[in-house]
């Protein structure tokens, strides 16, 4: 554990890991433990001041946590009301990016008040670009509700949504003021999406830290039991890593392109599937890790058997590690479509497409020197 971490203890009496993100004047915390809903309220205004707030959530996480985060506010006189959107990727467009910015203008929210993102990565996203455009700028407190959510995307201010040409392409970076991730909220969460999130966890240890890794392939059982012990090692391991890359470098001009390990192949796979359930974000990027893992071992950048490693490891735990696992009808995306859609990647500089591949098991690194030509014939061998 980080010495720069502050940990309090929640009502239950279980340790509540406070983890900065340090950005000078723009610097925040991310809460991590059990029972953070019920403290929303309070602790939204600790970190905000008396402001309102208006929350943004999809019809799946209404169901189950939107009450308890309204008879909060309600109480500390602080709700200013609620938007409901559907459930899903396809969410994160230009039609309901338009539709929340109106909603958000009539529910009356000034400048110095706050959108509250109550849910997954999707509205993470989408109330977070809302949020960095209405009235030039307000301000944002995430409550991630998905694995996924609380160890990446509501973490460092990516905020955007999708166009049929890529995943992400239009969007801001927007820090939020407050930082959510309530533990006991992944309860609810179906094995699917547990899953899903559950790669990006494994990301991490990938990309900087093998005992972390190591420990994951011994623990990972117990995360998806929901022992609070290798739960809060997990998610928090995960955010003290993004934490400290993210202050490094807050808007990907460098190091921060490690944190796309697999996103690269798996956004573009992504894209073929026209953002549906048919794979999830977790469940692409999972295949693209495999994919870069693949990739490094064929250029002899890392050593043999890393690639089988990471996916026997993925596989263990339920995740698809080839292209041929996506499920559904129709034909799969050829190679050559593969690397057109990765054109559109935002890390794309001159032309050259940036890649994230793997010297090692926690040793993650960017390469433009990966010639296109030859990652056709790669994914044409990887896929076949």
């Amino acid at each position: 554990m980080s010495s720069r971490d502050e940990n309090v203890r929640c009502e239950s009496g279980i340790e509540v890991r406070r983890i900065p993100v340090a950005l000078g004047e723009r610097s925040y915390e991310v809460h991590v433990g059990p029972g953070l809903l019920q403290q929303a309220a309070k602790l939204i205004e600790a970190a905000l001041g008396s402001c309102r707030c208006g929350i943004v959530t999809d019809e799946n996480v209404a169901g189950h946590h939107l009450a308890k985060v309204e008879s909060g506010l309600a109480k500390a006189g602080t709700y200013a009301g609620s938007i409901v959107l559907p459930a899903g990727e396809a969410t994160k467009s230009f039609a309901q990016l338009d539709l929340l910015c109106q909603q958000l203008l009539e529910m009356g929210l000034e400048r110095g008040d706050a959108v509250i993102a109550l849910g997954g990565g999707v509205i993470g996203d989408l109330a977070g670009f809302a949020a960095s455009i209405v009235r030039r700028g307000m301000r944002c407190v995430q409550i991630p509700t998905t694995l996924l959510a609380q160890v990446d995307s509501s973490v460092g201010g990516k905020t955007g949504i999708n166009t049929p040409q890529g995943k992400n392409l239009i969007g801001t970076f927007h820090q939020p003021s407050l930082v959510l991730a309530d533990t006991e909220v992944l309860t609810t969460l179906p094995l699917r999406q547990m899953r899903a999130g559950y790669a990006e966890v494994a990301k991490y240890g990938l990309l900087g830290d093998a005992e972390f890794f190591a420990w994951l392939e011994e623990s990972w059982e117990k995360v998806f039991q929901h022992e609070p012990a290798a739960l809060m090692q997990a998610i928090g391991r995960s955010i003290e890593m993004k934490a400290d890359i993210v202050a490094r470098d807050e808007t990907e001009a460098g190091d921060r392109a490690r944190l796309n390990l697999g996103h690269t192949f798996g956004h573009a796979l992504e894209a073929w599937t026209g953002y549906s359930d048919r794979l999830l974000h977790g469940e692409a990027v999972a295949i693209g890790i495999c994919l870069a893992a693949r990739l490094s071992e064929e250029l002899q950048l890392c050593p043999p058997q890393t690639a089988a490693r990471i996916a026997a490891h993925l596989k263990a735990v339920g995740l698809p590690t080839t292209v041929q696992d996506i499920p559904g009808p129709g034909e799969l995306p050829s190679p050559d479509e593969m690397v057109r859609i990765m054109r559109q990647d935002k890390k794309v500089r001159r032309g050259r497409l940036a890649l994230i591949l793997l010297r090692g098991i926690g040793n993650a690194f960017v390469t433009r020197d990966v010639e296109p030509d030859y990652l056709v014939e790669f994914l044409g061998r990887a896929t076949g």
